[in-house]
């Protein structure tokens, strides 16, 4: 037998020394390892997200309806969140999750409505809509407030009252509206004049007039629309 014969009959190859020094757990631990990826792996590919989205979509309006009940049936201001979560039947937590407080509730509520309006005023046709002069514009605008107050007045005052109304996302809108109106009938200085304009709006105040003082609708609309008018009169503008 030559050296290299005996050399190679006392050294183990590298090949078979691998195979060797493995035990039969070290060969199951990888194999459940591999499983355990496996498994993981499948588990985050499960359709879980779209069943807590629409779990989530349930509560949103079960806490919307019921919060929408609560405010036309006593003071916005009295509604609490253990209120609606009770009377939306979820936990403290599931709301909590959703709103932060009941003024929010609120907002969400009258956000929708809101938004009709919003898009009336871009597109809608004049004098809502562009197109018309711009005390035409502020006028028909006050109706279509009134008439949103009218309907949805309880909503208007869980989540508009007092100055909470300033850092609503609508009042910012309104606001917007309103300074594009006095600046294309040329006003110099709009800014200041921007509040008084929609102060006639504010939903405490419409409350007073409307279920105190025992004023109509309408007879309130026609006194905002020659409010609207003069304010912007004919021969100030461009």
């Amino acid at each position: 037998m030559s050296d290299d014969e005996q050399r190679g009959r006392g050294a183990p190859s590298v090949h078979s020394s691998v195979h060797s020094s493995a035990s039969p757990s070290a060969h199951a631990s990888v194999h459940r390892v591999d499983g355990l990826l496996s498994d993981l792996q499948a588990a985050d590919e499960r359709p879980v997200a779209p069943r807590r989205r629409a779990d989530a979509e349930r509560n949103r309006a079960q806490i919307l309806a019921a919060a929408e009940q609560l405010f036309a049936e006593q003071d916005p201001r009295s509604v609490t969140m253990d209120r609606i979560a009770k009377a939306a039947g979820v936990g403290r937590a599931t709301l909590y999750r959703s709103f932060p407080d009941p003024p929010s509730v609120a907002v969400a509520l009258l956000d929708e409505h809101e938004r009709r309006l919003q898009g009336q005023l871009i597109h809608g046709p004049p004098p809502l809509g562009p197109g018309a002069p711009a005390g035409e514009r502020l006028a028909a605008f006050y109706l279509a407030m009134l008439d949103l107050l009218e309907r949805h007045l309880p909503l208007a005052l869980g989540a508009e009252t007092g100055s909470a109304r300033f850092r609503t996302g609508a009042y910012g809108f309104w606001r917007m509206h309103v300074r594009t109106l006095l600046v294309d009938h040329g006003v110099e200085d709009p800014d200041p004049m921007i509040d008084v304009a929609l102060s006639p709006l504010a939903p405490e105040l419409f409350q007073f007039q409307r279920h105190e003082l025992g004023l109509s609708t309408e007879r309130i609309g026609r006194s905002l629309s020659a409010f609207a008018r003069q304010l912007l009169s004919s021969g100030r503008g461009n």
